[in-house]
């Protein structure tokens, strides 16, 4: 990949944004924020699609997300979750309707997920707010996978990149369930079922997605790269 014109224009106008957050919000380690949004505004000018940048906003906002579940603030977390779902609902959408489906999108998307609900999950469950337990489990849910094709990359073998139902369902739960406890925390209200929900319904999720990884594996097996 290299340097393209939306990825350099997209990644001027989120650093825009960070920076605008980090003035007005004035959260704990702003230059450690700061950091990583530069990280992902840099990395963002090589990848091209508006749809792309669409999924890639879940990676610029890792950073909110961990910084306000870490201090407790959950009624900005909860924004932070919602827009996060809101892009994870409309950027395959985005991608058809411009005729842009990649595979650069089918890979980017568990990619950001991970970042989001990584950051959002330990930062949870260093708040206290979540135990450390069901943080690692969201955190193998997309480490996994990533790693499994990572090693296929490596074996010379070419995965086949696209979403599955499961994939689907178990982002959606853990958004939803995640998020509504933030949501109620926000709220002052009681969470506790909210949480003990997302305790039973997360890992089985993150099980039945594995299976179904491991399944489709199985019924497709990838395809060996060309040579060269």
């Amino acid at each position: 990949m290299r340097l393209n014109r939306t990825g350099a224009v997209a990644g001027a106008l989120y650093f825009v944004i960070g920076l605008g957050w980090l003035w007005l919000g004035k959260p704990d380690n702003p230059w450690l924020a700061g950091a990583w949004l530069a990280i992902v505004a840099v990395v963002g000018c090589a990848i091209p699609g508006v749809a792309n940048h669409v999924s890639l906003a879940r990676a610029y906002l890792a950073a909110p997300a961990f910084v306000y579940a870490l201090a407790g603030e959950y009624g900005f977390l909860a924004l932070a979750v919602a827009i996060a779902g809101l892009t994870d609902l409309v950027d395959g959408t985005i991608a058809r309707r411009l005729a842009q489906p990649t595979s650069l999108g089918g890979g980017l998307d568990p990619v950001v997920d991970g970042l989001f609900m990584g950051a959002l999950c330990v930062g949870l469950a260093l708040g206290g707010a979540m135990p450390l337990w069901l943080a690692l489990v969201v955190i193998g849910r997309y480490l996994l996978p990533a790693l499994g094709g990572g090693v296929l990359l490596a074996a010379g073998r070419r995965p086949e990149l696209r979403h599955t139902v499961t994939g689907q369902v178990s982002t959606t739960l853990i958004l939803f369930l995640v998020g509504g406890v933030c949501l109620l925390r926000g709220l002052q209200q009681p969470s506790a079922e909210f949480l003990a929900a997302a305790e039973v319904v997360i890992p089985l999720a993150t099980v039945a997605t594995f299976v179904h990884l491991g399944w489709a594996a199985v019924r497709r097996p990838a395809r060996v790269a060309e040579a060269g």
